[in-house]
């Protein structure tokens, strides 16, 4: 099979002590899994570690890729659309692309979850971008700048601000 089939060519097996780790800001973890080359473009995996306090991921939308969520371990407050939500260990959601989300730990909480795109698209990159924002050595610029490359669109929501301003 070749990669544009949207079929994995090999198993793909990462081992723990193996796994690449950033640290994307003081307060969250992106343990990189398995990206859309190692699975023919069949999706692109990490496991994301949300210490309490962090502001998780802002308001975006993904053009090309269904983003799915399950929580490993505490509490994950969500924006779908204009509802929040919030999953606790063991729940599983689905965000079909172009529908906005955001996510951060329920207030209090940490959250481990697993996070999965399908199709894959090449991501790994993107995560390594964060992490030289937080050590300076990138900007916010070009994350923007990056929004087309990496299916990322970010965008102001009221309803998300308002939940991380009350907590």
């Amino acid at each position: 099979m070749n990669a544009t089939s949207n079929q994995p060519t090999a198993p793909v097996l990462v081992r723990a002590e193996h796994a690449e780790s950033l640290q994307d800001g003081a307060t969250s973890l992106i343990t990189l899994l398995a990206d859309a080359d190692a699975t023919g473009g069949a999706l692109t995996a990490n496991k994301a570690t949300l210490h309490k306090g962090s502001p998780g991921a802002p308001a975006h939308f993904h053009t090309k890729a269904t983003e799915m969520f399950l929580v490993l371990d505490g509490s994950l407050r969500v924006l779908v659309d204009e509802e929040i939500v919030t999953l606790g260990k063991g729940d599983f959601l689905t965000v079909p692309p172009t529908v906005p989300h955001a996510f951060a730990p329920a207030p209090g909480q940490a959250a481990e979850l697993l996070v999965v795109f399908t199709p894959g698209l090449q991501r790994f990159d993107y995560y390594r971008l964060l992490e030289r924002v937080y050590q300076g050595e990138a900007t916010v610029q070009d994350i923007r700048d990056s929004s087309q490359q990496y299916d990322n669109h970010y965008f102001e929501s009221p309803v998300w601000s308002k939940a991380l301003a009350e907590g």
